[in-house]
Protein backbone atom coordinates (compact mmCIF):
# COMPACT_ATOMS: atom_id res chain seq x y z
CA UNK A 1 0.00 0.00 0.00
CA UNK A 2 2.63 2.42 1.07
CA UNK A 3 5.21 1.48 -1.63
CA UNK A 4 2.10 1.75 -4.46
CA UNK A 5 1.36 5.32 -2.94
CA UNK A 6 5.51 6.48 -3.15
CA UNK A 7 5.41 4.85 -6.84
CA UNK A 8 2.35 6.99 -7.75
CA UNK A 9 3.74 10.17 -5.97
CA UNK A 10 6.90 10.08 -8.18
CA UNK A 11 5.03 9.00 -11.33
CA UNK A 12 5.68 12.04 -14.20
CA UNK A 13 2.56 14.22 -14.27
CA UNK A 14 3.34 16.71 -16.96
CA UNK A 15 6.50 17.99 -19.14
CA UNK A 16 7.96 21.32 -18.03
CA UNK A 17 11.15 22.62 -19.98
CA UNK A 18 11.35 18.88 -20.93
CA UNK A 19 11.77 17.75 -17.67
CA UNK A 20 9.42 16.09 -15.95
CA UNK A 21 7.58 16.40 -13.24
CA UNK A 22 6.48 14.32 -10.53
CA UNK A 23 2.74 14.23 -8.56
CA UNK A 24 4.69 14.78 -5.86
CA UNK A 25 6.19 17.95 -7.20
CA UNK A 26 3.02 19.29 -8.62
CA UNK A 27 1.32 18.87 -5.50
CA UNK A 28 4.00 20.00 -3.54
CA UNK A 29 3.95 23.24 -5.51
CA UNK A 30 0.35 23.94 -4.78
CA UNK A 31 -0.01 22.81 -1.02
CA UNK A 32 3.18 25.12 -0.65
CA UNK A 33 1.59 28.29 -2.73
CA UNK A 34 -1.77 27.72 -0.35
CA UNK A 35 0.68 27.38 2.95
CA UNK A 36 2.51 30.63 2.65
CA UNK A 37 -0.39 32.37 1.40
CA UNK A 38 -2.89 31.52 4.52
CA UNK A 39 0.72 32.15 6.62
CA UNK A 40 0.65 35.77 5.47
CA UNK A 41 -3.02 36.32 5.92
CA UNK A 42 -2.59 34.96 9.46
CA UNK A 43 -4.66 31.92 8.91
CA UNK A 44 -4.31 29.05 11.50
CA UNK A 45 -4.86 26.55 8.45
CA UNK A 46 -1.70 27.53 7.11
CA UNK A 47 -0.05 24.51 9.62
CA UNK A 48 -2.36 21.47 8.25
CA UNK A 49 -1.30 22.42 4.62
CA UNK A 50 2.38 23.17 5.92
CA UNK A 51 2.13 19.58 7.45
CA UNK A 52 1.10 18.12 3.98
CA UNK A 53 3.29 20.30 1.95
CA UNK A 54 6.47 18.98 4.38
CA UNK A 55 5.58 15.51 3.39
CA UNK A 56 5.66 15.69 0.03
CA UNK A 57 9.18 17.84 -0.08
CA UNK A 58 10.69 15.06 2.20
CA UNK A 59 10.34 12.60 -0.69
CA UNK A 60 11.56 14.92 -3.43
CA UNK A 61 14.59 16.00 -1.56
CA UNK A 62 15.63 12.84 -0.54
CA UNK A 63 15.57 11.78 -4.43
CA UNK A 64 17.85 14.40 -4.75
CA UNK A 65 19.92 13.84 -2.24
CA UNK A 66 19.20 16.56 -0.46
CA UNK A 67 19.74 15.08 2.38
CA UNK A 68 19.34 18.32 5.22
CA UNK A 69 16.39 19.51 3.36
CA UNK A 70 14.72 16.28 3.56
CA UNK A 71 15.52 16.10 7.37
CA UNK A 72 13.97 19.38 7.39
CA UNK A 73 10.81 18.55 6.34
CA UNK A 74 10.47 16.10 9.16
CA UNK A 75 11.53 18.65 11.70
CA UNK A 76 8.83 20.98 10.10
CA UNK A 77 5.93 18.27 10.79
CA UNK A 78 6.75 18.90 14.22
CA UNK A 79 7.26 21.96 14.23
CA UNK A 80 4.14 22.90 12.15
CA UNK A 81 2.09 20.57 14.82
CA UNK A 82 3.54 22.77 18.03
CA UNK A 83 2.62 25.76 15.81
CA UNK A 84 -0.70 24.67 15.29
CA UNK A 85 -1.58 23.89 19.00
CA UNK A 86 0.68 27.69 19.61
CA UNK A 87 -1.91 29.10 17.35
CA UNK A 88 -5.08 27.68 18.45
CA UNK A 89 -4.21 26.96 22.41
CA UNK A 90 -6.21 23.93 21.86
CA UNK A 91 -9.30 26.31 20.11
CA UNK A 92 -10.12 27.45 22.86
CA UNK A 93 -8.01 30.36 24.44
CA UNK A 94 -6.58 33.41 22.82
CA UNK A 95 -4.78 33.31 19.30
CA UNK A 96 -1.39 35.01 19.45
CA UNK A 97 -0.97 38.43 18.53
CA UNK A 98 1.85 39.84 16.17
CA UNK A 99 4.89 41.33 18.23
CA UNK A 100 7.98 42.56 16.74
CA UNK A 101 11.18 40.76 17.93
CA UNK A 102 13.33 41.61 20.75
CA UNK A 103 16.89 42.54 20.78
CA UNK A 104 17.55 38.76 22.54
CA UNK A 105 15.54 37.11 19.80
CA UNK A 106 17.28 38.66 17.09
CA UNK A 107 20.78 37.69 18.61
CA UNK A 108 19.32 33.84 19.72
CA UNK A 109 18.31 33.78 16.10
CA UNK A 110 21.65 35.11 14.12
CA UNK A 111 23.41 33.14 16.67
CA UNK A 112 21.64 29.67 15.97
CA UNK A 113 21.42 30.45 12.16
CA UNK A 114 25.05 31.03 12.19
CA UNK A 115 26.08 27.69 14.13
CA UNK A 116 23.74 25.41 12.82
CA UNK A 117 24.33 26.59 9.10
CA UNK A 118 28.26 25.26 9.73
CA UNK A 119 27.39 22.41 11.70
CA UNK A 120 24.96 20.95 9.32
CA UNK A 121 27.32 22.11 6.51
CA UNK A 122 30.21 19.62 8.11
CA UNK A 123 27.60 16.86 8.52
CA UNK A 124 26.52 17.13 4.76
CA UNK A 125 30.01 17.41 3.77
CA UNK A 126 31.32 14.05 5.30
CA UNK A 127 27.95 12.46 4.55
CA UNK A 128 28.84 13.25 0.86
CA UNK A 129 25.46 15.09 0.24
CA UNK A 130 24.74 17.93 -3.15
CA UNK A 131 26.04 21.11 -2.24
CA UNK A 132 26.58 21.41 1.27
CA UNK A 133 26.68 24.31 2.12
CA UNK A 134 23.57 25.91 0.38
CA UNK A 135 21.59 22.83 1.95
CA UNK A 136 22.83 23.25 5.42
CA UNK A 137 22.12 27.43 4.73
CA UNK A 138 18.56 26.74 3.62
CA UNK A 139 17.91 24.21 6.82
CA UNK A 140 19.38 26.10 9.16
CA UNK A 141 17.41 29.37 8.39
CA UNK A 142 13.95 27.76 7.69
CA UNK A 143 14.11 26.16 11.19
CA UNK A 144 14.89 29.75 12.47
CA UNK A 145 11.95 31.04 10.56
CA UNK A 146 9.50 28.46 11.38
CA UNK A 147 10.52 28.93 15.53
CA UNK A 148 10.04 32.68 14.88
CA UNK A 149 6.56 31.80 13.12
CA UNK A 150 4.91 30.02 15.55
CA UNK A 151 5.72 32.65 17.61
CA UNK A 152 4.07 35.40 15.59
CA UNK A 153 6.78 37.47 15.63
CA UNK A 154 7.45 40.06 12.56
CA UNK A 155 10.79 39.14 11.63
CA UNK A 156 10.11 35.90 10.92
CA UNK A 157 9.49 37.08 7.25
CA UNK A 158 13.06 37.93 6.90
CA UNK A 159 14.36 34.37 7.54
CA UNK A 160 12.11 33.09 4.94
CA UNK A 161 12.93 35.66 2.40
CA UNK A 162 16.63 34.79 3.23
CA UNK A 163 15.96 31.06 2.56
CA UNK A 164 13.70 31.82 -0.67
CA UNK A 165 16.61 33.68 -2.68
CA UNK A 166 18.88 30.74 -1.58
CA UNK A 167 16.66 28.17 -2.56
CA UNK A 168 15.98 29.07 -5.97
CA UNK A 169 19.35 28.27 -7.45
CA UNK A 170 19.90 25.71 -5.53
CA UNK A 171 16.17 23.98 -7.08
CA UNK A 172 17.35 25.01 -10.60
CA UNK A 173 20.89 23.36 -10.22
CA UNK A 174 19.22 20.08 -9.26
CA UNK A 175 16.72 20.62 -12.07
CA UNK A 176 13.64 21.01 -9.63
CA UNK A 177 12.38 23.40 -12.00
CA UNK A 178 8.87 23.56 -10.75
CA UNK A 179 10.16 23.61 -6.82
CA UNK A 180 12.35 26.18 -8.01
CA UNK A 181 8.86 28.78 -9.03
CA UNK A 182 7.68 27.40 -5.77
CA UNK A 183 10.27 29.36 -3.97
CA UNK A 184 9.89 32.57 -6.06
CA UNK A 185 6.40 32.55 -5.23
CA UNK A 186 7.60 32.20 -1.99
CA UNK A 187 9.50 35.22 -2.24
CA UNK A 188 6.81 37.25 -3.57
CA UNK A 189 4.51 35.73 -0.72
CA UNK A 190 6.58 36.88 2.26
CA UNK A 191 7.30 40.60 1.12
CA UNK A 192 3.27 40.35 1.29
CA UNK A 193 3.01 38.87 4.36
CA UNK A 194 5.88 40.87 6.09
CA UNK A 195 3.54 44.06 4.79
CA UNK A 196 0.56 42.36 6.35
CA UNK A 197 1.85 41.85 9.54
CA UNK A 198 3.67 44.76 9.86
CA UNK A 199 0.00 46.50 9.49
CA UNK A 200 -1.61 44.14 11.96
CA UNK A 201 1.40 44.97 14.70
CA UNK A 202 1.16 49.20 13.64
CA UNK A 203 -3.07 48.61 14.02
CA UNK A 204 -2.38 46.67 17.28
CA UNK A 205 -0.04 49.60 18.62
CA UNK A 206 -2.34 51.75 18.05
CA UNK A 207 -5.57 50.27 19.45
CA UNK A 208 -3.18 49.82 22.77
CA UNK A 209 -2.52 53.25 22.87
CA UNK A 210 -5.99 54.56 23.00
CA UNK A 211 -7.09 55.20 26.51
CA UNK A 212 -10.20 52.93 27.64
Amino acid sequence: MIRALLDWLNSPALLLLATPLSIAECLGFATGIACVWLAARNNIWNFPLGIANSALLLLLFFHARLFADAGLQVMFIALNLRGWWQWARHGTGAVLAVTSASDSQLRIALIGSLVSTLALAALLTLAKGSVPVFDASITALSLVAQWLLNRRVLQNWWWWMAVDVISIPVYIYKGLYLIALLYAVFLVLCISGYRSWRSALSSDSSAKAVPA
